[in-house]
């Protein structure tokens, strides 16, 4: 029964889709100004019965309907109801259910909450997006069906692998996914503003809060799984710079970079390209990072199970999507000389991008290096700790100084402010860093550095708060953002200075 409620939903999900796009293109024909009412009722739909579906699929895990092949695999009739319910995402099949039910969602929000820009530019983002729904549904109906039924029904289910009974790991996929899934819609609304010649402040104003509540599910879908890495898989260990979560940094490193880059759009009008392929290029790692999860050609603990068919469909559709992406870009592309101050707070928030994308290729790079090889030369690489933290520590340390530094300059101005504050906090923060090593007898001189740089930012976006404060001129956001990284970065340098391994004998019992 709900398997065939469920199948009946995903089918109506894709006739109604096709409808959105076909009435989408019949709207930007005609001379009206507003989008007709009837798309607004298909949307609502959609939102609707991809819901129900969503719950459909809940349903059937609560009640332990083991008829569902997906509801067998991942749960037992006396697991816990929290397991029950995170055991509906915590599979290949109901996961890719929930990328659809986000995609669907944050397609309604943007087309009713972005109602002031140009009807032809909301039309297009929405064509898009749809195109990328029936991607997602085709996939979920043909391929990896969460209502798929075995026959005869068990008496019981195979029940979720114990390791993902665990209630950080219970969140941790869908906040995940709304940052993954949340970057659909700028890489739509982007291709859109080609499509249109919709640019400048009002296409930044269009998307910023939409990059800004991807990236904040993406870091607490991050930080969820290194809380849960910490005591369940790494003994004290939080990142291990595992291929499946270096999938989950690569779009992040791009969220970070265009949400900086949109400040100088939106303030300057410039770097306009620069924000469009940031935008296209985050939901394409996203969709990367889901096909190096799902295809088989990763091992990690994250990976679902391998299915050659699987990797071959999302393949064809990453592939797909980068063509016509690139495609359209260099349709419209034009090359703009831009005169930057070099202390100015652009050029700060640009050197700030460079970084991110350094990161980016880094990470890239030692991901899918071990991949090529094998494919090459027949023979297993392991790019594993040594490499990045070799790579990318000393330059964050560099970075770090970039972040306390740059919010000390100006628009447009060549000139900085409160240098001689600046020189004070970084000699506290030396001094505080060897008060440390006094105390605790813990000494490397690589820590030692990521420790003051981290202090270093720490104090000055202190500093920053409590004059925002005092003025009422407050830049929360920023300051809350740049504190939780210097902390997290502080936090990572005393691990490593004063971290203790040891070697143990378990005995049963």
């Amino acid at each position: 029964m709900l398997s065939n409620i469920g199948n009946t939903l995903l089918s109506l999900n894709i006739l109604i889709g096709i409808s959105i796009i076909y009435f989408s293109f019949q709207n930007l024909n005609n001379n009206k100004i507003l989008i007709g009412k009837k798309i607004y009722r298909l949307c609502l739909f959609q939102s609707t019965f991809i819901i129900i579906c969503f719950l459909t699929l809940v349903s059937a895990f609560i009640v332990s309907d083991f008829s569902v092949i997906t509801v067998y695999q991942n749960s037992h009739s006396l697991k816990p109801f929290l397991y029950k319910i995170s055991g509906t995402w915590g599979n290949h099949e109901g996961s890719l259910l929930l990328w659809a039910i986000i995609l669907t969602i944050f397609s309604f929000f943007f087309l009713f909450y972005n109602k002031y820009h140009p009807k032809n530019y909301r039309i297009y983002s929405l064509i898009i997006q749809n195109i990328l729904i029936l991607g997602f549904l085709f996939f979920l109906l043909f391929n990896s069906n969460p209502f798929s039924m075995i026959s005869p029904t068990p008496k019981e289910g195979l029940g979720l692998n114990p390791i993902l009974q665990d209630p950080a790991l219970a969140i941790h996929p869908p906040l995940l996914y709304i940052g993954f899934v949340g970057s659909s819609i700028y890489f739509s609304a982007a291709m859109a503003s080609l499509i249109t010649n919709y640019s400048g402040k009002l296409f930044a104003q269009s998307i910023k809060n939409w990059v800004l509540i991807s990236w904040s599910f993406q870091t607490l879908g991050i930080l969820a799984g290194s809380i849960w890495a910490y005591y369940e898989l790494g003994w004290g260990g939080f990142w291990f710079w595992d291929p499946v979560e270096n999938a989950s940094l690569l779009p992040w490193f791009a969220m970070s970079a265009l949400l900086h880059s949109l400040i100088v759009l939106e303030k300057r009008n410039l770097l306009y390209f620069w924000v469009i392929i940031l935008c296209l290029l985050t939901f394409i790692l996203s969709v990367t990072g889901t096909f190096l999860v799902r295809s088989g050609i990763l091992n990690s603990v994250h990976t679902f199970a391998n299915d050659p068919s699987r990797g071959l469909y999302i393949l064809i559709f990453l592939s797909l999507m980068i063509f016509a992406s690139v495609l359209l870009f260099f349709s419209k592309f034009k090359n703009k000389e831009y005169n930057l101050n070099s202390n100015s707070k652009e050029t700060f928030i640009l050197i700030n991008n460079w970084f991110m994308i350094f990161y980016l290729i880094t990470v890239l790079l030692g991901t899918v290096y071990p991949i090529f090889t094998e494919v090459l030369t027949d023979h297993k690489v392991s790019v594993g700790p040594p490499f990045y933290n070799a790579v990318i520590i000393p330059i964050v340390i560099i970075f770090l100084f970039f972040m306390s530094v740059g919010p000390r300059t100006q628009w447009i101005k060549n000139k900085f402010y409160n240098l001689n504050l600046l020189f004070k906090i970084l000699i506290a923060s030396i001094f505080i860093n060897f008060s440390i090593i006094y105390l605790f007898q813990g000494y490397s001189l690589l820590s030692n550095f990521i420790i003051i740089s981290a202090l270093f930012l720490v104090f000055a976006t202190l500093i920053d708060l409590y004059k925002s404060l005092k003025k009422q001129n407050i830049e929360l956001p920023r300051v809350i953002s740049h504190l939780a990284f210097g902390f997290l970065i502080l936090f990572i340098g005393l691990n490593y200075n004063f971290s203790i391994e040891k070697d143990f004998n378990l005995k049963v019992g």
